[in-house]
């Protein structure tokens, strides 16, 4: 059954019009009609509904709350340094079916691309695009919501509000001695929001490094392999569905 996202509570009269590119899919996609059933989500859940209208809006009659658990049990936050190409509209999409709950982009000192202001603002319009489509196919009850992009200061005053900061560290693979991501993901269990932090193509240089090691971040390893910036945190995300859910 198809579901989909409106803003704001469901309203007293239990009445809701769907407008634009929703109201479109529904009416001239799906060729849904009056009496159709579909999942309304408002803040967090779901409602099983019925179509009372469907020309260039739709109207639908909001029912009996519909029980779903298919949230991730932490909120974990993917923040990614700007990667070349359409690879964060990758991870926006992939990372949503999997779970995530946040994603930041950053401008690392290892970026390639630089986003400016206008540019910015359209490419995160284009990933809440993503976002949004990817969590109603995966049958979520929330939109993982996308940040603008942060500087690397940004960043780390954001890191501030979660319970812990987890950087995948490509140098760790190198390492005898690693840090398996099992063991740091045994260690999270008391912790409800978990952000990620990921390099772009080039890594996280050493300035980065210290700067996130001197706030208290944990260091980790995804293995021996060095994984590229869009598979990394689908990766983590991953593994973090199989320890956790």
């Amino acid at each position: 059954m198809q579901r989909y996202f409106i803003e704001g509570p469901v309203p007293e009269n239990r009445i809701v019009t769907i407008t634009g590119d929703d109201a479109k899919h529904i009416a001239k996609v799906m060729r849904q009609e009056p009496g159709d059933r579909l999942i309304i989500v408002s803040e967090g859940k779901a409602f099983l509904s019925t179509i009372l209208k469907a020309e260039f809006d739709v109207d639908v009659e909001v029912e009996e709350e519909f029980q779903t658990d298919v949230e991730m049990p932490k909120r974990v936050a993917i923040a990614c340094g700007l990667p070349k190409g359409d690879k964060l509209e990758l991870i926006a999409q992939k990372a949503t079916e999997l779970g995530m709950h946040a994603l930041i982009p950053f401008a690392a000192e290892r970026s390639i691309v630089k986003w400016d202001g206008s540019k910015s603002e359209k490419k995160r319009a284009r990933l809440q695009k993503i976002a949004k489509e990817a969590a109603e196919q995966s049958h979520r009850t929330h939109i993982p919501e996308i940040h603008n992009t942060h500087t690397f200061k940004q960043l780390m005053e954001t890191a501030k509000s979660f319970d812990a900061v987890v950087v995948a560290y490509e140098e760790e693979a190198r390492e005898q001695s690693r840090t398996r991501f099992a063991e740091t993901l045994k260690s999270l269990y008391d912790k409800d929001s978990i952000l990620f932090v990921f390099g772009p193509e080039g890594g996280i240089s050493d300035t980065e490094v210290a700067l996130l090691k001197e706030s208290g971040a944990l260091f980790t390893s995804l293995g021996p392999r060095i994984l590229r910036t869009e598979t990394a945190p689908l990766y983590a995300l991953s593994a973090m569905s199989y320890e956790f859910e």
